[in-house]
């Protein structure tokens, strides 16, 4: 059964407070905080005190970090610190790969890689050994609200392949409800949905259709 882990990055952030009790309300086990630094991607979110300002808000919630910066790696303790419980970084980053996923797991952190949309499954295989969780971007990142492009699905196959049962697989960019059982089926473990959520008329009714969608 997959899980849908709302993104962050489309609530109203004039009011967390109560995106996160709605968020609560709903049932919601997995959010999702993207963290980008205006230069890996060209746009700027926010920093580790806004995960440590969350954690106490969502404390029945799997804070599913991912940072999309150049050189995460003298970031990592800050953010697992403040309360995330899988960290992620992109294979493309600038920084010694296995020194970032070292230093997550040092912090008893679940440890992630990215890929973007042109980079292909195989770049996480060096890092097969030490990683719980690989993220599949669906869209170029940076943005909310773009279009999924299908292609990058197969990636899931191919990840699947690789035999490692106990490593998640997530999904991020253009999850809605007229694709998400098709993702699921895919064998993602985790879709991350922002719009398709937080811009719906009901929040608690779209997230509730589109868990039942991929279970």
């Amino acid at each position: 059964m997959a899980k849908i882990a709302p993104s962050l990055l489309s609530a109203d952030f004039t009011r967390l407070a109560d995106e996160m009790q709605r968020l609560s309300a709903a049932n919601v086990e997995v959010l999702h905080l993207d963290v980008m630094d205006a230069h890996f991607v060209p746009n700027l979110t926010f920093g580790y005190s806004l995960v440590k300002a969350l954690r106490p808000l969502g404390t029945d919630m799997v804070f599913d970090v991912h940072l999309m910066m150049t050189n995460p790696l003298s970031y990592i303790d800050k953010f697992c610190q403040a309360g995330a419980d899988i960290l992620t970084v992109h294979v493309e980053c600038d920084d010694d790969i296995r020194a970032c996923l070292e230093a997550i797991k040092k912090n008893g952190v679940k440890a992630g890689l990215s890929v973007k949309p042109k980079t292909p499954a195989s770049a996480v295989l060096p890092y097969l050994d030490m990683l719980d969780y690989v993220l599949v971007m669906t869209v170029e990142p940076g943005f909310g609200g773009q279009s999924m492009i299908y292609e990058c699905l197969d990636k899931i196959n191919e990840l699947k392949a690789l035999g490692r049962e106990d490593m998640l697989i997530a999904v991020d960019g253009g999850v809605n409800a007229n694709n998400c059982t098709d993702v699921s089926s895919r064998g993602a473990d985790i879709l991350v949905a922002g719009n398709a959520v937080f811009g719906a008329p009901d929040m608690t009714a779209a997230f509730a259709e589109l868990s039942e969608k991929v279970r």
